[in-house]
This record gives C-alpha cells, sequence and structure tokens, in this order.
C-alpha cells in the first residue's frame, strides 16, 4: 500500500464519521439509502471481460446510472461493467482506500471531486490522457468550469461524470407579491431578503433566505467576495483580508432580523428543501441536484439564477468525477466504458437528460437533446451558465481534514455566536498547521 495513502485512511475515515451534514460539494441526490439493501452484483456472462464501477448514487439517480450502464452492456459484446453502489461519496472514499490496501478496488470509480486530489497524491488514479490520445479525445473536449479537479501535476487523474454546482432558488411568486426583482448582489439580496420576512407575535413565520449546513455556500460566498480559500501557493487559507469575515458578517445580519434562516446539521438538505417548497423561505441556496424535486413540489413560479455577487460572481462546483485504478488489469476495457460515456448520446448524455446533473461534455452542450431540453426548462441551462465563475478554491490532499476544521468554525459562528474573526483566526492556525504536514 502506498505510504501516502496509508496516512490518509485514518484521515478519511475520521471524515466519515465526523461530518454531520456533508461535505463541500457534497450532492443531495448522492445521498441514498443504505448499500446493504443492494442486491449482490451481478457476474458477467462466460468470455466477456468485467469491469468493476462503483458509484455513489441511490434512489432515482442510481436508477438512471445503472440504466446507462445496462444500455452500455447491451451494446458491447465482450465487456460486462459491473456498477455497484458503494453508499455515499464519503462512504465510497472509505471503501475504496480499504479496497485499494486489500488489493480488491474496482477498475473504475466514482470519486466526489474534492477527494480526487487525495487518491492522486497516492498515486493510485491512472493517467487517462494516452488513452483519450488513442479515441481521439482531449481534455479540451469538456468544459473548463467542469476540469479544476481533474489534473493533478500534470496527469489527467479523472474526468466530470455527475458534477453540480450550487445556485439560487426562488420562490418568484412572492417576489412578484412585494414587486421584488431577482437579486443579482449581496446588498439586494439582504433588501430582498429582509422584505419578504413575516413575523406573527414576535416569531418568524416565514423566512427570507435559507442554504444547508455545508461548507460549500460559505465558500462561494468568500470566493464572492474576492478571497480564495487556499491561496495559490496552498500553503495557508486564502482570504486573509476580511473575506471570510465579510460573508459570516453578512451571514449574521440576516440571521440576526430572521431573514436567513440557518437550519439543524442533521439532514439540513432537505429541512431546507421542504421549507422552501412549503413557502416558509423565499429563497434558498441550494445544488442543482434538487431542481426536479423542487419542481415537481413546487405549487409556485420557480425560478433559478447565478448566485448574488458581491466583489464577483463566483461559484465552487462539486459531484463526482469518473477515475480509472492503477492497479486495473483491465484498462482497456474500462477506458472503452469511461469514452462511451463521454461520447456515446446513449451514455453520458442521456444519464443528464435523466438525471437533471449537468452536461460535461462541449458535444453534450451543443446536443440538440439538450438543447431542447433547456429551452423547455430554462432552469436547467442556469447552472452551467454560471461555470464561468467556477473558482474551485479547494484543492488540496490536507481537505478532508481541513473540511472538518471549517466545520467547527462554521458552527461556532452560526449556532454557538461565537465571535467571527477569532473563530477564523483559530481555524487558519489549525489549516495552517495541516497543511504543512
Amino acid at each position: 500500500m502506498n505510504k501516502k495513502l496509508s496516512a490518509i485512511v485514518l484521515a478519511a475515515t475520521t471524515v466519515v464519521s465526523g461530518v454531520l451534514a456533508g461535505c463541500s460539494g457534497s450532492d443531495p441526490q448522492a445521498s441514498s439509502p443504505a448499500p446493504s439493501n443492494q442486491p449482490p452484483a451481478a457476474s458477467s456472462p462466460a468470455g466477456k471481460t468485467t469491469v468493476q464501477f462503483w458509484h455513489s448514487l441511490g434512489g432515482k439517480n442510481g436508477e438512471y446510472i445503472s440504466a446507462m450502464i445496462k444500455r452500455f452492456n447491451d451494446a458491447h459484446e465482450n465487456i460486462e461493467v459491473v456498477g455497484t453502489f458503494q453508499g455515499s461519496y464519503d462512504e465510497t472514499v472509505t471503501k475504496l482506500q480499504q479496497s485499494i490496501a486489500a488489493k480488491t478496488a474496482p477498475d473504475i470509480t466514482m470519486l466526489e471531486r474534492a477527494y480526487v486530489q487525495m487518491f492522486a497524491e497516492a498515486e493510485v488514479l491512472e493517467d487517462l490522457t494516452p488513452f483519450m490520445a488513442k479515441s481521439n479525445t482531449s481534455k479540451d473536449d469538456f468544459p473548463e468550469g467542469l476540469m479544476g479537479h481533474s489534473v493533478f501535476h500534470d496527469k489527467l487523474v479523472s474526468l466530470p461524470l455527475n458534477r453540480s454546482t450550487p445556485i439560487m432558488h426562488i420562490n418568484k411568486t412572492m417576489l412578484d407579491e412585494k414587486g421584488l426583482a431577482i437579486p443579482t448582489t449581496w446588498d439586494e439580496l439582504k433588501k430582498v431578503s429582509e422584505a419578504l420576512v413575516v413575523k406573527e407575535n414576535g416569531e418568524v413565520k416565514r423566512y427570507g433566505l435559507s442554504m444547508p449546513y455545508d461548507t460549500w455556500y460559505p465558500i462561494a460566498m468568500i470566493s464572492q467576495a474576492g478571497g480564495k480559500f487556499f491561496n495559490d501557493e496552498g500553503t495557508s487559507i486564502g482570504f486573509d483580508k476580511g473575506e471570510g469575515v465579510k460573508a459570516f458578517q453578512y451571514l449574521k445580519d440576516l440571521q440576526s432580523t430572521g431573514a436567513l434562516y440557518y437550519p439543524p446539521a442533521q439532514d439540513s438538505g432537505n429541512i431546507v428543501n421542504q421549507m422552501f417548497t412549503s413557502e416558509k423561505i423565499g429563497i434558498m441556496f441550494q445544488s442543482t441536484g434538487v431542481m426536479g424535486t423542487v419542481k415537481s413540489n413546487a405549487k409556485f413560479d420557480y425560478v433559478t439564477a447565478f448566485l448574488p455577487k458581491d466583489a464577483a460572481f463566483a461559484t465552487p462546483t462539486g459531484g463526482a468525477n469518473i477515475a480509472m485504478l492503477t492497479d486495473s488489469s483491465k484498462k482497456d476495457a474500462a477506458w472503452e466504458f469511461i469514452n462511451w460515456v463521454n461520447t456515446d448520446p446513449k451514455g453520458g448524455q442521456q444519464f443528464i437528460l435523466d438525471s437533471g446533473y449537468l452536461p460535461f461534455t462541449k458535444k453534450m452542450v451543443e446536443s440538440e437533446p439538450i438543447k431542447e431540453l433547456w429551452a423547455k426548462d430554462p432552469n436547467r441551462k442556469v447552472a452551467y451558465d454560471q461555470l464561468q465563475y467556477a473558482v474551485d478554491t479547494n484543492k488540496d490532499v490536507a481537505w478532508p481534514q481541513i473540511m472538518q476544521e471549517f466545520f467547527k468554525a462554521i458552527q461556532a459562528i452560526m449556532y454557538d455566536n461565537q465571535k467571527i474573526e477569532p473563530t477564523l483566526d483559530t481555524f487558519k492556525k489549525e489549516a495552517d498547521r495541516l497543511l504543512s504536514e
């Protein structure tokens, strides 16, 4: 077992047990039924090359990815891809590390994009560049905004698959009733959120804004304020000019008036979604991944928009990539599947149409089915357009550990009303220590 990987197995296990509500970029559609409920992976017919593919999609999206795998298998006589649901992104990471140690790792895996650096550092992800060259494809075939976690030390170690961004979900009916325009800046968002508040006998009955308890949204706001989560050298926290203080002070000011509802850590995503669709919240920051659920439950004019800007528009990305393991003995067959997903209209393109994730190749974006989808439902196009402002600034092999420290800071500020500046100073010191190891 690679020494670097061995060192991070414990850290990742701690991540899984320590993260309360999710991780940065974690996608609500990746949360899922227990893996033990899944049927055992089917064995492949004799004479076929079997490719093991681990993924983290349960529920409807699990059905969609299983259907994609079946389409591949039906079209390939000599390859059988066996897709196996491994639980959430974090659970998949832990199982993947254990399997690598035990020499039982799959050939290809879905990998939450923030974990790519950690596995690439451990040198267990295959460089896909030679395979792409043989297939006359290249990384230029993918939107730049989704490639922030794909290259590590000049090696192309993963490619986008089920990707998302946070966007602003809006009850347009509620805004229209108040004569309010969709906010595009923090100042406008503050005014709109405060105007939407309804209080009865001193109790807030309707809030203006909400967002799940997650690192994703503070990172977005720090970037919008002009900061970076890590500095360009990856040696320290990159929001040391007050951007972090500004972002959290903004949220605390809204929270103090009832304009912001900050949900409990446990099950925060579902709580926020339900409050939004039941019209107890006018606006929410949430993943693109909930659009289908929200649309089917909302009984009002539902629209989406970019996250508002402060100094600039900015958004992190989320979701997962696909990667090949270096220990795979079936790399050509594994690549055949990955390439089919990327290039065949019945592959990833159909999966995107079914699931609601972002189209992840330029050809998909230019395809008639995607154009027709966006014309029919413009909300689905907003997240893709927002990719022009994608900033993935939390890339580092130490991210899983630093994420835990950032969660502690968020809890201290948003739940325990600790002072913002000293809390972030404490976080920075711990993050710097972890980055220096």
